[in-house]
This record gives structure tokens, C-alpha cells and sequence, in this order.
């Protein structure tokens, strides 16, 4: 759970546990409705999606306001994955539902029905969010990447 809570926020290891707690609770509370699922699976997974969505919806957060430094920030993992981080930071720019598509439609290799399914959407919403979001990801992964052209002879491929 907290591997596909991590996905879902795009590397917010926070906000993944925020929503892996917020899930648990309301397992709990509905055990009922889980034991009967057909597909545990599928059940937890819409269960983070919706916690998802309903932790971007708090009031709270809109009023939050960005700064340009943060006056703490926290030490830089040694070995850390600059593609990784680069990942992580695209994925962070997309919208929860559009994220949660390409999420399981790539990391969980679900087809378009079972994505369509744990989503409760249509299929060719599925498509078109996958879609847009593969395009907003590679977007912004090209603007983040050196143009080969500026790269020394050796590096280029």
C-alpha cells in the first residue's frame, strides 16, 4: 500500500503515509464492505485514489502559500536518482485522477478495463488520461533533460 501511496503522490513519502493511514482507517471502519470485495486488490487501490482526491480537496491546503526557499530543507540523500527525482517532480505536476491512471496502467501494468474499473470511469477516459498524461510527463522530462546537441561527442547517443 504505501509503495502505490508513494506512486500516487508522486515521491510525498508524507503524504503517502497521510493517505495509507487514511485508507486504513476507513477499511476498518467498513470492514464489511472489504471482506465482500471480490478483488481486495482493486478495493485498496480505489481506496487510495479516493483518499488522494479527498486530501488535494481540504481546505487547508489552498490556503497554504509557496515560497521561493524553504528554511528547512532536508539533507540530500546520498546516491539519490536525479532521473528518478525528475520522475517523481513530473508526476507531481499531474492531477490526482490523471496520475492515478498512469500509475496503474504503468506501474501495476493494469489493462484499460481493470484501470476503468478501479477508477469507476470509462475506458476511454482511461485512454485519454493516460494519454495527456504520458504527454505532460514527457513535456516536462524533455524540458528537464540536456538537449543532446549541447552534449560533449562522448555522451551523445
Amino acid at each position: 500500500m504505501l509503495r502505490t501511496a508513494v506512486l500516487l503522490a508522486a515521491g510525498d513519502s508524507h503524504l503517502a503515509e497521510d493517505l495509507v493511514q487514511a485508507t486504513l482507517t476507513k477499511l476498518y471502519v467498513n470492514w464489511s464492505a472489504f471482506q465482500r470485495a471480490r478483488n481486495p486488490d482493486a478495493y485498496i487501490r480505489r481506496a487510495l485514489v479516493n483518499a488522494l482526491i479527498d486530501e488535494r480537496r481540504r481546505v487547508w491546503r489552498h490556503r497554504e502559500k509557496p515560497v521561493a526557499e524553504l528554511p528547512d530543507q532536508p539533507v540530500a540523500e546520498s546516491g539519490a536518482d536525479p532521473a528518478g527525482q525528475a520522475v517523481r517532480q513530473a508526476l507531481r505536476e499531474l492531477p490526482p485522477r490523471m496520475r492515478a491512471a498512469v500509475v496503474f496502467r504503468y506501474f501495476y501494468d493494469l489493462d484499460v478495463a481493470e484501470t476503468a474499473h478501479a477508477l469507476k470511469c470509462s475506458e476511454g477516459n482511461v485512454k485519454s488520461q493516460t494519454a495527456r498524461g504520458l504527454d505532460r510527463l514527457r513535456d516536462a522530462l524533455t524540458a528537464l533533460s540536456p538537449v543532446e546537441e549541447n552534449l560533449p561527442e562522448g555522451a551523445r547517443s
